[in-house]
């Protein structure tokens, strides 16, 4: 991300980095040297909003740190999502870099304006929310994450 976009994005420190791997365990094992130990987390199947329809699909995540940057790796289980997009490519790794905002949409609005598209998003409470964003010729998907009780925090 260039220096223009994030003035523009007015964008914080990075907050983590999602990983999307096809063997949970495997990457835990794998991983957990370097940003362990890993918290596992599986919430089931969930409804999404994804390229503009709303699509069931099931993950299974895992989380550690390096400093204050949080580590997520995410097994794709079911259902259509940028998971199994990524997977379907061929694809294994860093899959996106997520930051957390005061408005998620708001933000949206401001990357849509640099060519970012939202391809992924849900509100799951009050204060609380998540889309994935990419755009044209940029294989780095980013994830804005409003949770006001995160933010309260720094």
């Amino acid at each position: 991300m260039n220096a223009k976009a994030q003035e523009t994005l007015s964008l914080p420190p990075l907050d983590q980095i999602g990983f999307v791997v096809k063997d949970l365990d495997a990457a835990i094992r794998l991983y957990e040297p370097l940003f362990g130990p890993f918290s596992i987390m599986e919430p089931g199947s969930m409804s999404w909003s994804y390229r503009g329809k709303e699509e069931e699909s099931e993950l299974k995540l895992a989380f550690g740190k390096s400093g204050n940057v949080e580590i997520e790796l995410i097994e794709w289980l079911s259902g259509e999502c940028p998971h199994k997009e990524f997977i379907d490519e061929g694809l294994e790794g860093m899959h996106h870099l997520r930051y957390i905002v005061e408005d998620l949409e708001s933000s949206v609005g401001e990357a849509e304006a640099l060519g970012y598209i939202s391809i992924w998003q849900k509100r799951l409470a009050k204060g609380l929310a998540a889309a994935y964003l990419q755009r044209d010729g940029d294989p780095l998907i980013i994830e804005f994450y409003e949770n006001h009780r995160m933010s309260q925090k720094r």
